[in-house]
Formats: structure tokens, sequence, C-alpha cells
């Protein structure tokens, strides 16, 4: 894995968690605008879905650079539209993130030829 691959992961990475928070905030806010006189839908729809355009650009990018199996990547697909999913995705990008570092700082150093 390259510098480049860790950057798209990290990427993707970064914007899981925000994206996981908007759904279940825009969710919240559908409840209240049902219960309530409270209107936020538009707002937190707007919100959720730029954050939700910005991680299937990001997950597209890392699936084509980390060349994940369609397995993988329709993992990280299916965590984007499940309420919590993010927080899950974001927990493990964060374990491959790391990894992939290491392994490059030991490639870098002669450690290992990986």
């Amino acid at each position: 894995m390259d510098l480049k691959t860790v950057s798209a992961l990290r990427r993707l990475r970064l914007v899981s968690a925000p994206e996981a928070i908007s759904f279940l905030v825009l969710l919240v806010c559908s409840v209240l605008k049902r219960t309530t006189d409270f209107n936020a839908v538009p707002v937190m729809g707007a919100v959720h879905g730029f954050l939700f355009v910005a991680y299937l650009l990001f997950w597209a990018d890392a699936w084509n650079r980390a060349k994940w199996p369609l397995k993988t990547a329709a993992w990280y697909f299916l965590m984007s539209v499940i309420p919590l999913g993010g927080f899950f995705a974001e927990r493990s990008l964060r374990r491959t993130e790391e990894n992939a570092l290491i392994a490059l700082r030991a490639r870098r150093e002669g450690v290992v030829n990986a």
C-alpha cells in the first residue's frame, strides 16, 4: 500500500463518523418534525446529504486505490446507510490505516521487503 492509498483511507475515515452523526441527528429531527413544531429537517437534510456524497466519493476513491474485493467495498458502502454504521467503518479504517502506515515506515527503513 502506498501513501496515496493511505491518504484515501484517511479521508474516508475522517468523513465516516461525521456522516454517521449527521444521519442520527437527521433521524431525530424527522421525529421532532412529526411530534413538535420544530423543523430542522431541511438544514440537517442538506448537511447529511453533503456528508453522504463526500463519503461516497471518498469510498469510491479508497476502493479504487486499495483494490478492495467486492465484499469489502460493499461492507463499507453498507456502513454508510446503516445508522451507527459509520462508527464501525471509522474504527475498521483506523486499524487498516495504522497497519498500512507501519508497513510503509518499515519498508522505507528497510526492515522488511513487503
